[in-house]
């Protein structure tokens, strides 16, 4: 079928995935790594296709971007290091490239005649966000809290524990105002075609008073971006698609209760009661929410195996758009 011949408009479904969906633990993260994990994940994105939908995805960039800056602070010394927000520029094309690469062959091997496209997309941020002047955000990889100390004092690092997983280092990540080919994404999505967007987060700017764009140093949280895409997108649905299979309370302790559904009351209520970490869960859920207050109809949280089955309502979290 080829994009735009359905009578029926096809709703948009915005799907949010971490850096991490491309390097499965344990891996050591090289090109095939990449390109396996990609292929992938775009046979679990299938579900969304043949239920037509209009895609568009998002991904994280933690893991690559923090490895291009170990690389620029390994060999200042030798090659021009290049500012953060270059390499975001870098992992959103790459990345993309990996992905949409990925999601052809998929397509073609189910002979669905939709098309891919990667933008590189630029995401306003206010330059006096206070998020510069204290820096939250990990990237990178995990490690332990001696190697993190080490290159704390060698390379000038801000580190902190990520999650009880291990430590990172963090930079500073302003929250996103505005998606600068927001209108682009969503007229290429609503003819049908599947379109890559916002990788990392987007390109962190900011607007100069002359109304010139200008690159800074951060990271922006691939979900909170994610968010305001889907609405700019005029998305229906969001996806955020992660590890785990649910959203927990209390999670990790004895008292860990899974959650199937919730109504914006109830997740607000959930945040206020600090049950979802700010470096893990939080950001997601925040991100749902916040889709949902600006009238975005519905957000899903689910594991990429279980998508089908989630999208069925069968397992996930589920959140619904009415307090």
């Amino acid at each position: 079928m080829m994009p735009g011949t359905s009578k029926k408009p096809r709703p948009i479904a915005l799907v949010a995935m971490g850096g991490h969906a491309f390097i499965a633990k344990g891996e050591a993260g090289t090109i095939h790594d990449h390109e396996r994990n990609a292929a992938k994940i775009c046979q679990y994105l299938m579900t969304l296709v043949e239920r037509e939908y209009n895609l568009i995805i998002t991904h994280g960039n933690g893991p690559q971007v923090g490895n291009l800056l170990l690389k620029n602070e390994l060999a200042k010394d030798e090659v021009l290091p290049m500012p953060l927000d270059i390499l975001v520029a870098n992992t959103e094309g790459s990345l993309g490239y990996i992905l949409q690469q990925a999601m052809l062959n998929e397509l073609r091997k189910r002979n669905i005649r939709r098309y891919v496209v990667t933008v590189v997309s630029q995401v306003i941020v206010d330059q006096n966000d206070p998020a510069f002047v204290k820096p939250t955000k990990p990237i990178g990889p995990f490690l332990s809290q001696e190697e993190a100390e080490k290159r704390r004092d060698t390379l000038d690092w801000n580190i902190v524990e990520d999650a009880g997983r291990g430590w990172r280092r963090v930079v500073p990540s302003p929250h996103p105002q505005k998606i600068v080919q927001r209108h682009t994404i969503r007229d290429v999505a609503q003819q049908g075609h599947i379109v890559i967007a916002c990788g990392g987060g987007g390109i962190p700017i900011i607007q100069k008073e002359d109304g010139s764009y200008e690159g800074v140093e951060a990271v922006i949280d691939k979900d909170l971006t994610s968010s305001i895409l889907a609405y700019q997108a005029g998305a229906e649905l969001i996806i955020i698609l992660t590890s785990v299979p649910k959203v927990y309370l209390n999670f990790n302790t004895p008292e860990q209760r899974a959650l199937s559904a919730l109504t914006i009351g109830e997740t607000v209520q959930y945040i206020n009661e600090g049950h979802f970490a700010p470096g893990s869960m939080g950001p997601k859920v925040e991100a749902i929410l916040d889709f949902l207050k600006a009238g975005g109809k519905r957000g899903l949280i689910t594991s990429p195996a279980l998508l089908s089955q989630a999208m069925d309502g069968l397992d996930g979290t589920h959140f619904i758009g009415r307090v």
